[in-house]
């Protein structure tokens, strides 16, 4: 991205005045340098009303946590170049095809390279045709209710032991539109399960996992399945969850 140097420069400078002013030191002290994370908003079918919220809100996390978000919605940023200058990539409601099949590679690449990925939402509604990508996101969009598509549901808390669903209590009701998945990979680990007794449309039944992580391929990968409505991003405890996952994604927890 265009945008990435200066954004590396103008930090570059910051570091070189604060060095400045603390020559004793060789690096400035209480200052480190901050991840960089890769927002991808491309979308080829439905787009999310969302999706400006959602960027806003983790820039909004990642000034308070020493992270950086950049955004992109450019397929030619998916080569190996580009995608070295960050330790996190986050498809963010993606749609259908993305990326053609040498930036595909470049992003498969990217992962075995220790590299890590954060799907939100409709990134389970992307390259259906990639089974690598599948694979890693956990499982495919297969449905979601309709006539409201956005209900109330309980989610039941699995696990507490990640940082992502540490701060919920053992049953978290909140609403979104709540996909039903294919293709899930029997690999990963689920966090949070949706109880289909608590509302109408469920199609997966028992086993109905609504967020999950993995390490695949030599990264990181995690995935949730909220953050169809712009309300969810205002959520404490959803930013919470957005939080946890990213800093697992970075190798913080």
């Amino acid at each position: 991205m265009k945008l990435f140097p200066l954004i590396v420069f103008v930090f570059g400078l910051s570091l070189c005045l604060h060095s400045q002013q603390n020559p004793e030191t060789d690096k400035p002290e209480g200052i480190k340098t901050p991840d960089f994370v890769l927002a991808f908003t491309k979308t080829t079918g439905y787009r999310h009303k969302s999706i400006e919220k959602g960027v806003h809100t983790l820039r909004q996390i990642g000034r308070k946590n020493n992270f950086i978000v950049l955004q992109t919605e450019t397929s030619e940023d998916f080569n190996a170049q580009n995608l070295k200058n960050y330790k996190l990539v986050v498809f963010l409601s993606t749609t259908q095809d993305v990326l053609n099949n040498q930036q595909q590679r470049v992003f498969e690449n990217y992962i075995k390279s220790g590299g890590s990925f954060l799907g939100i939402h409709a990134a389970a509604d992307t390259e259906y045709n990639w089974a690598w990508y599948g694979r890693l996101v956990g499982g495919y969009f297969k449905s979601h209710p309709n006539d409201p598509n956005v209900r109330n549901a309980k989610i039941d808390v699995l696990s507490k032991e990640h940082a992502s669903t540490a701060h919920l209590e053992d049953s978290w009701s909140r609403s979104d539109e709540w996909y039903n998945y294919k293709n899930i990979n029997p690999n990963i680990s689920v966090l949070l399960n949706l109880d289909e007794t608590s509302y109408d449309g469920g199609t997966n039944g028992k086993n109905h996992p609504i967020a999950w992580y993995h390490e695949f391929d030599g990264g990181r990968a995690y995935y949730t399945g909220g953050g169809h409505t712009e309300e969810s991003f205002d959520e404490p405890e959803f930013r919470q969850h957005l939080l946890g996952a990213i800093l697992w994604c970075l190798g913080r927890e």
